[in-house]
């Protein structure tokens, strides 16, 4: 099953092929009643037996293709339709009789074969046991019908065969099953990923945007240079944004602590918030340098958006970023948003802590902190 379409994948022609060879070489055990039925003296006897096995032989290969290609599209065997597939092959074997006589016990150990294949555990036992009994009462009842006893012992091996064969397809299928359903979580993965980072990045630029647009707008009237300087910015924030959203689609999109932080300046400087930001960013390892410039770019847009405040203080240390404000604070103690669990997420891949709360004692003013316990760095 293809983990993007939820179709099932094609199988290819070599394992067709294998799967009909698989099924048909064990019909050579037919050849004792097949050369029973050409010796017979009389002509419909040679037609019947050779008929009916050659019927016998087709049904039994069918019926383990179409059992082996519900196996593989992972879909369950119909138990009441595979008890009329055996009863069918019983009946075709019985039906050799007049041709084969006594050797026509031989189709038992394909029939024991399929109920190992087709049916449950408990189904199986009782047709493999009934199985290998009617050779025995057969001979018993029937004294020209002799040797049947090596039909009774082909029967419990066949079927111990069939058996780990049949436990070795299921775990096979089980194995694809597990397969499919990783490709399938990894794509959702990977959507959830680049929904998580167009959002993050969208959800900034177009907040500076139109902050930037409505100053403009206000400006417009009172003076017009500045409006202009501010319509230009939101052009190029625009083309910056049109930019990032082309990268992260390429997967080439480098976020750093150095670019977030020269953008929070311009977007708290566009929303009249006073800044205290770090004159530059330390040095610090890719990864982290990586994760804490996502956090400077969430709080600070939770601090343009949501916010009312003031002032917006950033702080940057080698274990943590901090962003914090004066403003009305989250909603609520363990405020989420899509941001945020994007955050915490990316936080989660280097053991580092993601806290939101408020920022002051007496329950005003917004905290997102960012700390890399020691043992993670």
């Amino acid at each position: 099953m293809d983990s993007l379409t939820g179709q099932p994948r094609p199988v290819s022609r070599r394992w067709r092929l294998t799967g009909w060879m698989l099924a048909a070489v064990w019909l050579f055990f037919l050849n004792v009643p097949i050369s029973t039925a050409l010796d017979q003296a009389q002509p419909w006897r040679r037609v019947v037996g050779v008929a009916t096995l050659l019927v016998f032989g087709l049904g039994y290969v069918l019926l383990f293709q179409w059992a082996r290609y519900l196996r593989e599209h992972l879909q369950p065997i119909p138990p009441r339709r595979a008890g009329i597939a055996l009863l069918g092959l019983v009946a075709v074997g019985l039906a050799s009789i007049p041709g084969t006589a006594g050797d026509w016990t031989a189709t038992l150990v394909f029939v024991a074969a399929s109920a190992v294949f087709l049916l449950s555990a408990t189904q199986a036992l009782v047709i493999v046991v009934l199985c290998a009994l009617i050779p025995l009462v057969g001979a018993w009842l029937v004294p020209t019908w002799t040797g049947e006893s090596t039909v009774t012992v082909a029967v419990l091996l066949a079927s111990f065969a069939m058996f780990g064969v049949s436990r070795l397809a299921q775990r096979n299928s089980e194995l694809r099953a597990a397969q499919q359903e990783i490709g399938r979580l990894a794509v959702a993965e990977e959507r959830a990923r680049a929904a998580r980072d167009l959002h993050d990045i969208l959800g900034h630029s177009l907040t500076v945007v139109a902050i930037k647009a409505e100053l403009a707008g206000r400006l417009i009237d009172v003076d017009t240079a500045r409006a202009a300087a501010e319509i230009a910015e939101v052009e190029s924030l625009a083309r910056a944004a049109l930019a990032d959203v082309r990268q992260t689609v390429g997967a080439y999109r480098e976020v750093t602590l150095a670019g977030e932080l020269a953008g929070a300046r311009s977007a708290l400087a566009a929303a009249g918030i006073a800044a205290e930001l770090p004159a530059e960013a330390p040095e610090l390892p890719r990864e982290w340098d990586r994760l804490f410039g996502w956090a400077v770019r969430e709080g600070v847009t939770n601090v343009v958006r949501h916010s009312g405040a003031r002032c917006c203080t950033i702080r940057v240390r080698p274990d943590g970023v901090e962003v914090s404000d004066d403003g009305r604070g989250p909603s609520t103690p363990d405020a989420t948003g899509y941001g945020l669990v994007g955050l915490r997420e990316r936080a989660r891949r280097l053991d580092a802590v993601v806290t939101v709360g408020r920022r002051r004692d007496d329950g005003t003013g917004f905290l997102l902190r960012v700390h890399a316990p020691v043992e993670a760095r």
